[in-house]
C-alpha cells in the first residue's frame, strides 16, 4: 500500500431527512446506503458524491445538544475541492441559488475558500488550492 486515501467522513445531524436531502442538492449526491445499528443507537445514511466522495450522515439516538463549533477538539471544518476558478463561482452561484448565507470567495494564502454552514451549523467549505503544500 503506497498511501492512505481518505474512506469517508461521517457527521453527526439532528435530522437525518432532512440532511440528505440538503446535502443531496449542495453536492449533487445521491444516498448509496442506509441502515441503522440498534447495538450503538444510531440511523445512517452515506452520500455519495459525483467526485466519488463517500459522507456518511449519522443521527444518534443520545445527543449532545450543544451547537457545533470549531474551536472545540474535533472537526474544524470540512472542506470540499474545486479545480478552478470557474468552477468556485459556480459553486457560489449554487449556494445563493441554494439561499445558503456563505462568506463570499475569500482569498487566502494557499487557495480561495467559500466558507458556510450545514443546518445543524457544522462548518463547511469549497476550496481551490492554488499552492501546492
Amino acid at each position: 500500500m503506497s498511501g492512505y486515501a481518505l474512506s469517508h467522513v461521517d457527521l453527526s445531524v439532528s435530522d437525518l431527512d432532512h440532511a440528505e436531502k440538503w446535502y443531496g442538492r449542495l453536492l449533487d449526491a445521491t444516498c448509496v446506503l442506509e441502515g441503522t445499528n440498534d447495538e450503538y443507537g444510531f440511523a445512517f445514511r452515506y452520500l455519495k458524491t459525483p467526485a466519488g466522495t463517500l459522507l456518511g450522515l449519522i443521527r444518534h439516538a443520545e445527543r449532545d445538544a450543544a451547537p457545533f463549533s470549531p474551536r472545540r477538539t474535533g472537526l474544524d471544518h470540512l472542506s470540499f475541492a474545486v479545480d478552478s476558478p470557474e468552477e468556485l463561482r459556480a459553486q457560489l452561484q449554487k449556494l445563493t441559488d441554494l439561499r445558503i448565507p456563505n462568506s463570499g470567495i475569500i482569498e487566502q494564502p494557499t487557495g480561495d475558500a467559500i466558507a458556510f454552514r450545514d443546518p445543524d451549523g457544522i462548518q463547511l467549505e469549497f476550496y481551490r488550492l492554488t499552492t501546492q503544500p
